[in-house]
């Protein structure tokens, strides 16, 4: 079926293009820019990496004279400020286009309106909306740091149709297929982070990378929350230098423990001063490091500790045709339960997919009143 040629076509062009680049922009949004002149696209530009020039810039630039009255399509509400690039409100202006479509307001207070104000200041037809839903899911991590200044928090899990993410004996290998597992390296991929709790690094010894079949990923940042500082020097992920480690534990820790995970090269952070790690408090210091989204593939304990604590923006469950009952076998979450369905948490947007075997279920979190 032929698609027709209008607004929609040439800004999901945009957003097509913004999505290759989610993971490598930061705390940055990830945009894209489709500047079309007499019908041709003249120019295209993705935000490629922090402090690198804008869509608008790529766009602006490939499309030279062409520019000159013609109609842009960005994701995002270019800038209207200096940051570590100049205002791309203002390259626009300059370069003397004639329409400006726009599929989301930039939620940055720096912004928020101002690039828009601007550009019909100028005398700039500007239209907003455009595929806007699509636009502020693509971004949700942008949008979620840039206001709270905490990461945005997505729990990936994996179990059995009985819920269980492993057997009594601890044996996970494996419950979801292996089409799924290569959707969790794209998750890893697209993430800032990965964040575990000490049971899974002592019980799997996983290296926490990135990893694709035919080309490379980005490496996300790998924390590990400890309160004990169990953590051995000798676990995987200290023996590469794929990317960072951060170690969450309490004031309570040991000094000792804390200067070797030091020496072996891990940041370690103590947050709070009770038995268990404050993870509110963690995600604030993270956010504060610049980490603007995290992939939690804890076990149950962290699951349900993010859950109970109300830290989660996303939830992704795959769900394998298994069922391996026990009264013993670890859960996807583990914490004080609801006395009434009506105060469970539920999830909203959902997302579903069959991927061979398996089931994707994928929603935001939504907590009951009160």
């Amino acid at each position: 079926m032929e698609m027709v040629v209008n607004d929609e076509f040439y800004m999901s062009l945009a957003l097509d293009m913004a999505e290759r680049a989610q993971g490598q922009t930061g705390i940055n949004p990830v945009v894209g820019c489709v500047i079309v002149k007499n019908g041709a696209l003249v120019g295209l530009g993705t935000h490629l990496q922090r402090g690198s020039g804008h869509a608008e810039v790529h766009a602006v630039g490939m499309a030279g004279k062409n520019a000159e009255g013609s109609s842009v399509y960005v994701t995002l509400e270019p800038c209207s400020h200096f940051g570590k690039t100049p205002p791309c409100c203002d390259l626009l202006v300059e370069a003397q286009v004639k329409r400006v479509i726009i599929a989301c307001e930039d939620p940055n207070p720096q912004v928020a309106g101002t690039g828009i104000e601007r550009l019909r200041q100028n005398g700039i037809e500007v239209k907003v909306g455009v595929l806007r839903d699509r636009a502020i899911r693509q971004n949700e991590k942008f949008v979620k740091y840039i206001t709270t200044g905490t990461p945005y928090v997505t729990i990936k899990t994996a179990s059995t149709l009985d819920g269980k993410i492993a057997t009594d004996t601890g044996d996970s290998k494996w419950i979801s297929n292996e089409e799924a597992r290569r959707q969790v390296h794209s998750l890893r991929h697209r993430h800032q982070a990965i964040m575990v709790g000490i049971g899974t690094v002592q019980a799997d010894d996983p290296a926490l990378t990135t990893r694709h079949d035919e080309v490379d990923g980005l490496q996300p940042i790998r924390i590990v929350v400890d309160s004990k500082l169990s953590l051995s020097p000798e676990a995987r992920i200290f023996s590469d230098c794929a990317s960072p480690v951060i170690v969450l534990t309490t004031e309570q820790a040991d000094p000792q423990k804390v200067k070797l995970l030091r020496d072996l090269g891990a940041a370690v952070l103590a947050c709070g001063s009770g038995p268990s790690v404050d993870l509110g408090f963690a995600l604030k210091e993270l956010g504060r490091m610049e980490i603007g989204s995290i992939l939690v593939e804890g076990g149950g304990t962290l699951n349900g500790s993010l859950l109970k604590e109300r830290l989660a923006d996303r939830i992704i469950m795959y769900l394998a045709p298994m069922i391996v009952g026990g009264k013993a076998a670890p859960v996807n979450f583990n914490f004080e339960g609801v006395h009434r369905i009506a105060d469970a948490v539920t999830l909203d947007s959902l997302e579903i997919e069959q991927i061979g075997n398996n089931i994707s279920v994928t929603g935001i979190p939504v907590w009951p009143k009160g």
